[in-house]
């Protein structure tokens, strides 16, 4: 029974994984992290900032890939157009994941 509970939570984990090395990937961490702002929002500032918002998903889509700026300050985030679609939409995921 353990060993069926240790699989299960490792497999669990890997969509967590997957995401944080697509974060890592396309440089999402240059200027964000997990939990502190840094250049732009910590990923759970952005996370509580849309927990309500069922549009959230694809606001968010569209900001990584065409860039934003003025919601978090004035340092714009620049587009994100290179990033492949179904990368952006599993980053989105994660990072409206966190708590």
């Amino acid at each position: 029974m353990k060993r069926v509970a240790l699989i299960v939570g490792v497999l669990a984990s890997f969509p967590a994984l997957a995401s944080e090395q697509l974060a890592k990937k396309h440089a999402c961490f240059a200027c964000h992290t997990t939990d502190k702002k840094m250049v732009g929002p910590s990923y759970k500032e952005v996370a509580a900032k849309y927990r309500a918002d069922k549009d959230a998903p694809a606001k968010l889509a569209q900001k990584v890939k065409n860039g934003s700026q003025g919601v978090w300050g004035p340092t714009p985030m620049p587009p994100n157009t290179a990033v492949p679609d179904a990368d952006v939409n599993a980053l989105v995921k994660w990072i409206l994941s966190q708590k």
